[in-house]
């Protein structure tokens, strides 16, 4: 993971939040991207993400159209108690399979693949996982599944592994200039995941602040 920021660093910890109050909007009611239901949840809010997250999704679809591909979205919004679920379920599971690692190394191995909640860029409706698909809405073969594991892909889930298929990581490729095209942000531990505003967004951009912080649905705030 040599020169690969986490998002448990500090660093992007220390990044500000400058909330925008920007909206959340339904993709399957603006209807320019097609959502897939393998996340779906008794909400719908899956299918949610920030206003200006999806209009850069939808000019990424556009450059993606004159190659006959085009964009299948699998989660956006995730509430913060879905979040804190999924980081103890999966530091749960690294415990199991290695009893031997102090706190430390389990909070930072979990988020490789699942973020704290404080930090959960999902939790601020700027983030979404998504793949390819072709013209006519067939998903793609990126490598991995996507949300596979590092322990579940040997690694494969990484943006940029070598034990990935020549045409699987064409795929990424043709995938990742779509998304930096318009402004978006890989973690790259995860090729499916891409981000715009929030806090690990604003720390690889050197912004002064992430204008997209949590949103508890719950509550409102």
């Amino acid at each position: 993971m040599t020169g690969i920021v986490l998002l448990s660093d500090p660093r992007v910890a220390a990044v500000q939040v400058e909330e925008c109050r920007e909206p959340l909007v339904d993709l399957r009611e603006d209807g320019r991207l097609v959502v897939d239901r393998r996340k779906v949840d008794p909400e719908g809010w899956y299918a949610h993400l920030r206003r200006s997250l999806l209009e850069r999704l939808v000019s990424a679809n556009q450059q993606l159209a004159r190659q006959r591909l085009q964009l299948l979205v699998v989660e956006g919004y995730r509430p913060l108690e879905v979040q804190a679920r999924y980081w103890a379920d999966y530091q749960r599971q690294l415990t199991e399979l290695h009893p031997a690692w102090p706190p430390q190394q389990i909070h930072h191995a979990a988020a490789r693949y699942v973020s704290p909640p404080e930090l959960a860029p999902h939790s601020t409706g700027g983030a979404v996982d998504l793949t390819l698909a072709d013209w006519e809405g067939r998903e793609l073969d990126l490598g991995t599944r996507v949300n596979a594991s590092p322990e579940e892909s040997a690694g494969a889930c990484y943006t940029w592994a070598a034990n990935v298929p020549m045409e699987a990581r064409d795929r990424r490729v043709t995938l990742a200039q779509a998304l930096t095209t318009v402004g978006l942000v890989n973690y790259p531990t995860e090729w499916w995941h891409w981000s715009l505003f929030e806090r690990y967004h604003a720390f690889m951009n050197s912004a002064q602040a992430a204008l997209y912080g949590p949103l508890d649905v719950v509550t409102g705030r």
